[in-house]
């Protein structure tokens, strides 16, 4: 199957300013987020093991205690039930994410 943009994904806004793609399949789910400069996810836990990279901007994450100013390119792992969230600067970011099993967003 190939997917067209936005046709094939479910379009959800989980936090003020957070846009998010989702395409889900049998056993994972791929996400693209556009989040506007100055917001934040707040610290959450999920049982979705996730992968992410950062597609353009900046965001500042935090996994468990470690927090790391991400930039284009760079890529994170969130282990299944880990504390996480984050925030953007005035840059905001564009970010793809793939979880497994599949992420259940609610509109």
């Amino acid at each position: 199957m190939f997917l067209d943009f936005p046709k094939h994904f479910k379009e959800v806004e989980p936090v003020p300013g957070w846009k998010i793609h989702v395409f889900s399949g049998e056993r994972l789910s791929f996400s693209r987020m556009t989040l506007k400069p100055n917001t934040e996810a707040a610290m959450h836990t999920h049982s979705n093991e996730q992968m992410g990279i950062i597609l353009e901007g900046e965001f500042e994450m935090k996994i468990g205690d470690e927090t790391k100013l991400l930039k284009k390119g760079d890529m994170y792992h969130v282990a299944s039930n880990a504390n996480h969230g984050g925030f953007t600067h005035a840059r905001g970011a564009q970010i793809l994410d793939v979880f497994s099993p599949p992420r259940d967003y609610k509109k």
